[in-house]
């Protein structure tokens, strides 16, 4: 694993903190992934996100059925009219995911030093002593003394919603467990987490494949999240079966790594896939809290390295319910961006928060702050250094590129493409990209910095 640093303009002048942000011709080149759910599935709503800087819109299918999200899509389609904005599609499958069986939906009260019992038989009621589960292997699983996270659907880990539990006795199909916190798991939906624990399910759940060959040809997804990606053949099946779907076949998959057994095959998962989530809510479960950084800084830079999108997770969750972020999410958003992420994937915070526009306008403005400072220079040393000798006709004809537009000062790389292969060397090599000839919404994703040809009314040379 590389230690990477952070790409840091220096001196920051102390001056230029005390100024008010002028506000920018263009949005933060590091895109903004927005979850569209209950609080955020209005045209209206949704127009204000596209307005202050979503670029993709995330639909979730751990939840909700297929028809309810075709209404939130076409509300997403009403709305880039309106206002102009594209916005790709991003299709989240369930896979190996872990789910407490509810069927009642009503709120459950769990008591500290209390025992609660996790059963596989489904048809059985949810309550204060019982949580039937979706998984009828968990008894073989788990040991005593293993850890396990309950907590409500994109659970911001700080809630009362939150419980975890500690094995105390595995009785048959069923697991024993003591009540570390008291919590009410109130919701629809509500997940589990077994630390360090192989889940003997598949990634790409048969259900989640009649999703994709339904809805998703239907809408024509740009980008397939693979939920709980723990090998590259999880990636080679998934593309396996796009390449069966005619209308899917430029549809690009982004692997979520959401444990240890996906951070272990990692160098092998980012050579097949076309982009990395780092899903950091089931990483801090199944990572000591001091070890989530370590990773999350080696496998951004392995992503910059490659040339492909690294995508960050669970950055705001106090604006779920509050106005403004804490002191420490805003430094935690800018070092990401410094230390080279190119996306930021809001869940909980559009989904169910009180405040998505706000939260995304936040998030975009904290962005571009930090990419004021961000070394393009320093950066594009490193990646060329990487690259080594000798280079594709491709990489050297975008590190020429990019090595030109450093000397002259340039604000923008125009870049005519049919396929956005070239213009995706470009971005390997960190620098402002425009980008024209592209058919598909990609060139709205991203650090590509694709903007667009006819807005190029700013001061700096043009290469």
């Amino acid at each position: 694993m590389h230690a990477n640093h952070l790409l840091l303009e220096e001196p920051i002048r102390m001056a230029s903190i005390l100024e008010p942000s002028k506000a920018s011709f263009f949005p933060a080149m590091t895109k903004i992934v927005g979850t569209l759910g209950p609080k955020s599935r209005s045209v209206e709503v949704i127009s204000g996100c596209l307005k202050v800087g979503m670029s993709v819109a995330r639909f979730d299918f751990s939840w909700g059925d297929p028809d309810y999200h075709q209404e939130t899509l076409e509300n997403l389609k009403a709305a880039v009219k309106s206002t102009k904005k594209l916005c790709a599609v991003m299709l989240d499958t369930v896979g190996a995911e872990l789910q407490v069986v509810n069927k009642c939906e009503k709120s459950i009260s769990l008591l500290i030093d209390g025992f609660v019992v996790l059963t596989p038989y489904k048809d059985q009621e949810a309550s204060s002593e019982l949580l039937p589960i979706n998984f009828n292997g968990l008894a073989k699983a788990v040991k005593k003394g293993d850890t396990i996270f309950v907590g409500q659907y994109l659970f911001t880990g700080s809630e009362t919603t939150s419980v975890w539990l500690e094995v105390s006795e595995v009785k048959g199909d069923d697991v024993v467990c003591m009540i570390k916190n008291s919590a009410t798991l109130a919701g629809s939906l509500f997940t589990l987490h077994v630390s360090q624990i192989h889940i003997d399910l598949p990634t790409l759940s048969d259900k989640d494949k009649e999703v994709i060959s339904t809805w998703g040809v239907k809408n024509k997804i740009d980008f397939l999240s693979l939920s709980y990606t723990r090998h590259a053949e999880d990636v080679r099946q998934a593309r396996d079966h796009l390449s069966k779907l005619g209308d899917l076949q430029q549809t690009q998959i982004f692997a979520k790594i959401e444990n240890v057994e996906g951070l272990n095959h990692f160098d092998e998962i980012l050579q097949e896939a076309d982009g990395i989530i780092l899903s950091r809510g089931n990483l801090g479960i199944d990572l000591p809290p001091e070890k989530v950084f370590l990773f999350q800084k080696a496998a951004v830079y392995k992503c910059n390295m490659a040339g492909k999108p690294a995508v960050i997770t669970r950055v705001v969750d106090s604006m779920t319910d509050n106005l403004r972020p804490t002191r420490a999410e805003a430094t935690d958003v800018a070092n990401a961006v410094l230390d080279g992420s190119d996306a930021i994937l809001l869940g909980a915070e559009t989904l169910r928060g009180l405040y998505p526009v706000e939260t995304i306008s936040i998030v975009g403005k904290i962005c571009a702050e930090a990419e004021k400072v961000f070394n393009q220079d320093l950066y594009f040393k490193k990646t060329v250094k990487y690259v080594g000798e000798p280079m594709t006709h491709l990489e050297s004809i975008a590190s020429s590129a990019v090595r030109a537009a450093i000397k002259v000062k340039a604000s923008v790389i125009i870049c005519f493409t049919s396929s956005g292969r070239a213009a995706r060397y470009r971005w390997m090599f960190e620098y402002g990209c425009a980008c024209t000839g592209y058919p598909r919404k990609l060139n709205d994703l991203f650090r590509v910095h694709f903007l667009s040809v006819c807005k190029l009314s700013f001061g700096g040379s043009i290469c």
